[in-house]
């Protein structure tokens, strides 16, 4: 009888200059099952990446010698690494750079342990999962293979991070339906908990890139007092006509 192959331990890199922070955070994705290395600058962090390759990377912004932001982008140069950023709560400008030069996520301190290591194999789950199968998912002149995850319009080629192009995917197979930032962060992130601000900042980058004009949306529209809601002239139907559930085209407004 075959035996069926011990799934490797997932390496996780944490790196902050505060020992008790790395020491806290290393002692709860060890407990978890990780394998965890750690740095407490930026350089320490690029040279133990590149001697044992982590599969993921925590990494906290204000780092002595190169700061988070270089990190994570000389991070990137090398591999497609997911990296959770650690940030000081209310620097939002930080975090929206954050996920600007990759990162799929971000947690603010003080934090909770715990929901970090659960955001930690969140987006290994997703960096891991196999290409969604499906049509192509359209929308207000966007174009979205949920196989090969790429997005267009008609721009070109648009550069979304992991958590924008899944954001991105669920208002195209929702079009004119309006989602509170909870329902969002249930359906798109799988959580049940946390910082809602995580899902006002991912909406405020994903318009960046995908408005004519950010700070008047057209496609990404705000619904006051619920949430999200995506708008576009052709309702966001895949290329067999279908809405993205399995219903034909049909009449329908995208909402007041």
């Amino acid at each position: 009888m075959r035996t069926k192959p011990i799934p490797r331990p997932r390496r996780v890199l944490v790196v902050d200059d505060d020992p008790t922070v790395t020491e806290v955070v290393a002692g709860y994705l060890d407990r978890s099952g990780f394998v965890v290395d750690r740095a407490a600058d930026g350089p320490d962090a690029l040279a133990r990446a590149q001697a044992a390759p982590p599969d993921l990377v925590v990494l906290d912004l204000m780092l002595p010698g190169l700061d988070g932001l270089q990190v994570c982008r000389k991070l990137r140069e090398e591999r497609p690494v997911p990296v959770v950023m650690l940030t000081a709560r209310g620097d939002e400008e930080d975090r929206i750079l954050g996920l600007e030069v990759g990162a799929d996520d971000y947690v603010t301190k003080p934090f909770s342990p715990r929901e970090l290591v659960l955001r930690v194999e969140s987006v290994l789950r997703r960096a891991a999962a196999q290409p969604a199968d499906g049509p192509l998912l359209s929308g207000g002149g966007i174009t979205l293979d949920p196989a090969a995850r790429t997005v267009s319009d008609a721009r070109g080629p648009l550069a979304l991070t992991l958590r924008e192009f899944d954001l991105l995917a669920h208002f195209l197979r929702h079009p004119g339906r309006a989602f509170s930032r909870e329902e969002l962060m249930a359906e798109v992130w799988g959580w049940d908990f946390g910082d809602l601000s995580t899902v006002t900042v991912h909406v405020r980058r994903l318009r960046h890139k995908v408005e004519a004009d950010a700070a008047r949306p057209r496609l990404i529209t705000t619904v006051w007092g619920v949430g999200y809601r995506f708008d576009a002239p052709d309702e966001g139907r895949t290329s067999d006509g279908s809405d993205g559930s399995g219903h034909s085209s049909g009449s329908g407004g995208s909402g007041a």
